[in-house]
């Protein structure tokens, strides 16, 4: 085997630094460091063009959570939001009479979210918090040739499969050793899968409930008639109804109907359910409309 080259992709930089430098020091390991998700799609991105596409990446599986969580974070608000805001014990400032006879500027409806928009949100809230899992199926999916390993600071059963079904090909703690890292760096290139014996039980009971949901799943959507996959994936693209309709040309009742068909035959009461039965199915979104002069150019 020739020199194994390894990408970090971790944002916590100290540790990402002192493990690249810690890897770089074995004579047949090159190394390299990425602190973002855009920044190691790019790397590999960069590499590949040259000619020197990584081997190995080792990617943190809460990659971005600190960044998410500060944007969720409750008691938290954009600094342009706190600066309109009074001080706490200011009065606000006194209006003239000319400005007390104009009256105060309300939120026109064009301002407030459409349908559609809130229930793409909503739709949203049934997918997987974006993390290292879900880039490293994005990696593996623009890589093929790429092996991934997920950095974990904790053995989670469900994200381990999580992982595996992603692409993931070993799973280490991050306070292992680091003969054990490189132990197995070495082992997936040798196509081998490597998880820490005290995840097998559990991931492979995580493994076997996820096959059962999605055999279960992709029953009852095998029920559904053409026409009612149809709305089924465009459900799955967050489209509401008036968009469904004017994507199918149909009228928006008969929309109604296909998608109270879909919720009866899923056995489900709501849009978010039946996403979530489409998604356990492998069920893809509604591809995007084509502008109609795209669609009518020569």
């Amino acid at each position: 085997m020739g020199r194994i080259r390894v990408l970090v992709v971790d944002d916590h930089r100290i540790f990402a630094e002192a493990l690249a430098a810690a890897l770089a020091a074995e004579p047949d390991v090159e190394v390299g460091a990425a602190g973002s998700a855009a920044a190691a799609e790019r790397a590999l991105e960069r590499a590949a063009a040259e000619g020197r596409a990584y081997d190995v990446a080792l990617i943190d599986a809460d990659l971005g959570a600190e960044a998410a969580g500060a944007r969720a974070r409750p008691g938290t608000e954009p600094a342009e939001e706190a600066r309109r805001r009074p001080a706490q014990g200011v009065p606000p400032p006194r209006r003239s009479a000319v400005q007390a006879a104009v009256p105060t500027a309300v939120a026109r409806p064009a301002d407030r979210p459409s349908p559609d928009q809130l229930r793409a949100d909503q739709l949203r809230a049934v997918s997987p918090p974006p993390d290292g899992i879900t880039l490293l199926g994005r990696l593996r999916r623009a890589h093929p040739g790429l092996r991934a390993v997920v950095l974990a600071t904790a053995d989670d059963p469900h994200r381990a499969a999580r992982a595996l079904h992603a692409g993931a090909t070993g799973w280490v703690a991050k306070e292992s050793s680091l003969a054990r890292l490189l132990a197995v760096v070495r082992g997936v290139l040798r196509d081998e899968t490597h998880l820490p014996p005290a995840l097998l039980t559990g991931v492979i009971r995580e493994l076997t409930t996820a096959r059962r949901d999605r055999t279960e799943s992709e029953r009852l959507v095998d029920t559904l008639t053409p026409r009612e996959k149809q709305i089924l994936r465009c459900m799955v693209a967050g489209l509401g109804r008036q968009a469904v309709a004017e994507r199918l040309y149909l009228s928006p009742h008969t929309v109604r109907t296909h998608m109270q068909n879909v919720l009866g035959k899923l056995g489900v009461h709501s849009t978010l359910a039946a996403v979530a039965v489409a998604r356990r199915a492998g069920v893809s979104p509604a591809e995007p409309a084509v502008p109609p002069s795209v669609a009518s150019a020569p």
